[in-house]
């Protein structure tokens, strides 16, 4: 995977907002994903996700994050697919809009590794699973919202491909031990 052409082709914007996962294999750290999140395109998918990623506690209600959850399929050559933070095996999920949420827009192509778009059931299924892309799956056009992108630790996404397996089962468990939102200082 050439890493420089894909930074090369970023298309960050100072005021989209960032987050990250803290990752563990087979309980050691591995390292850290910083994403960037679309944020002036795909607000809605990108504000849950971020919410996720600092904790998310409706009123009354529990506490729900990404941290701690796994990602339960990884397949090589394809996608690393996470973010069930109900049953942590792909069957729950929950959105920070009540229940599932529809699809924003189609404006991005899962053109390269390093995508990070919607998990769904279908149509204007939205919730809280996401997939990261580790190729090009141009055929996921027009049906999964892209909504970031790794902007540091493809090292890391490239280590959790390596636990995948064609069926999806990763050969051992990937966590995210920490995530949360990176602050950007402003300059005064």
């Amino acid at each position: 995977m050439n890493y420089f052409a894909f930074r090369r082709f970023s298309i960050a914007l100072k005021n989209n907002p960032k987050a990250f996962f803290d990752v563990s294999i087979g309980g050691n750290p591995t390292g850290r994903m910083t994403f960037e999140l679309f944020k002036n395109e795909v607000p809605k998918t990108s504000s849950n996700f971020l919410e996720f990623c600092k904790g998310y506690k409706p009123l009354l209600g529990q506490n729900y994050s990404y941290k701690y959850s796994i990602f339960h399929r990884v397949i090589p050559r394809f996608m690393c697919q996470g973010g069930d933070i109900i049953n942590g095996d792909g069957t729950g999920t929950i959105s920070i809009y009540g229940g599932r949420f529809p699809d924003e827009n189609f404006k991005y192509k899962h053109d390269r590794p390093g995508l990070l778009s919607m998990a769904n059931a279908g149509p204007d299924t939205n919730g809280s699973q996401f997939f990261i892309t580790t190729a090009e799956t141009p055929w996921l056009d027009g049906n999964h919202v892209v909504f970031g992108q790794v902007v540091d630790g493809m090292d890391v996404l490239d280590k959790i491909e390596q636990q995948g397996t064609d069926l999806g089962s990763p050969r051992q468990r990937i966590e995210i031990s920490e995530c949360g939102e990176i602050k950007e200082e402003s300059a005064e």
